[in-house]
């Protein structure tokens, strides 16, 4: 409660709203979502009045009182009561969401033109796509379940885009039951995020777009979206036979060392002196499926000596043993040699940044028991959590 009448406790909320008649967000929502009888009437405002109050640190549908709070009447001419807006949030169904998507896409190519949020998309980009296990409690959860990290909760799968000198930003986002596996419904993701990336760049774009992922989405579905859309890929292989038999097939002199943990760079003979060494080898994924549908690529290996810790000490061995990481890019290595290739899928790891902010602020509670809440929820806290830059809106201003 905030009951000071010459006073507003969230002021940031009005340059945020000048952003917000830029970019269009309350028009384009009004434009793309269609919730049924009167409930969903006025969406745009609604919408913005939703994100307005969960920019002011609202995580449930009573906390929407904040901007009806203090002196926030005279600066804003509309805001609805929380009852109001809790209705319209339960009318909406998947395909409510999926506008809702829509409207996020938009959305972000207009911060992409109003702010500098994503200077040089032009260039060089890299999406990124993971998921994590949002964890929540209570029976009345719906959706909720045991996935992969044994722990019950939500799977989030998102998609980043990262341009040189700029924070990641989520351009795709879907909320999953607990127990669904990492790969399902990827492929429509990459899809949907590789199509925001496309409405973000200009029509002459050069620059090159690679798609990083982890093991999980080494699948023909994937690799076959990031083609579709234009992107190359550096995507983590399974270690099956004939991961191992190419791992095995590399010559021994066929290893570089790379700066590592612990790794010496030594001046005389300007190279670093490390254990962790890389290879490459020609590859082709996916040789079950006609020829028309395999991969040609590389295989990227890195490998690190495997120390065998027994009692909590590293014993010698009388010969190497290692461990082996591999990925497959189709990067050509006249764009990024074996060395570099690695060093890129490896800051694939920042995604995993995005997700712990995710779970530390706009997804720090999913209080509704209703899962395409839970969803609409979702889809707007994440686009919030996109960027430290100025980012969303809340009713119109004065």
């Amino acid at each position: 409660m905030f009951d000071e009448p010459n006073l507003v406790s969230a002021a940031g909320l009005v340059p945020i709203m000048k952003l917000a008649s830029e970019v269009g967000l309350r028009s384009v929502a009004d434009r793309f979502l269609t919730v049924p009888t009167d409930k969903g009437a006025n969406p745009g405002l609604k919408v913005s009045s939703l994100v307005a109050g969960m920019l002011a640190g609202a995580d449930s549908i009573d906390d929407m009182a904040i901007l009806r709070h203090g002196g926030m009447g005279r600066v804003f001419d509309a805001a609805y009561a929380p009852s109001t807006l809790g209705s319209f949030l339960r009318s909406f169904t998947f395909g409510h969401v999926r506008q809702l998507d829509a409207v996020a896409c938009r959305v972000l190519a207009g911060l992409r033109t109003a702010t500098p949020l994503l200077n040089g998309v032009d260039g060089d980009v890299l999406v990124d796509v993971d998921d994590s296990i949002i964890e929540v409690h209570g029976y009345a959860k719906q959706g909720a379940g045991f996935g992969y990290s044994g722990v019950r909760g939500i799977n989030a799968l998102i998609s980043t885009i990262t341009v040189a000198d700029r924070a990641p930003v989520i351009a795709a986002s879907r909320l999953r039951k607990g127990s669904t596996g990492s790969p399902k419904g990827a492929a429509r993701l990459v899809g949907d995020a590789l199509a925001t990336l496309r409405r973000l760049r200009s029509k002459g774009a050069t620059g090159r777009v690679l798609l990083r992922a982890d093991s999980a989405f080494y699948g023909h579905a994937v690799v076959h979206a990031a083609h579709l859309g234009g992107a190359q890929v550096s995507i983590t292989v399974r270690q099956d036979k004939r991961v191992k038999a190419a791992i095995a097939a590399v010559p021994a002199d066929g290893w570089t060392p790379i700066q590592y943990t612990d790794a010496v760079f030594d001046e005389q003979s300007q190279r670093w002196i490390s254990r962790a060494e890389v290879a490459e080898i020609n590859f082709t994924a996916f040789t079950s499926r006609p020829k028309a549908q395999r991969v040609p690529g590389r295989l990227v290996i890195r490998r690190i000596p495997d120390l065998a810790p027994k009692n909590g000490t590293a014993e010698p061995t009388l010969f190497d043993t290692w461990r082996f990481h591999a990925f497959l890019t189709t990067t050509p290595p006249e764009a990024a040699g074996t060395v570099l290739a690695d060093q890129i899928h490896r800051r694939h790891a920042i995604i995993e940044n995005v997700h712990a902010d995710l779970k530390h602020s706009a997804l720090a509670h999913l209080p509704s028991g209703r899962f395409t809440q839970m969803l609409r929820g979702w889809c707007w806290r994440a686009l919030l959590s996109t960027s430290p830059a100025p980012r969303l809106p809340s009713p119109q201003a004065h």
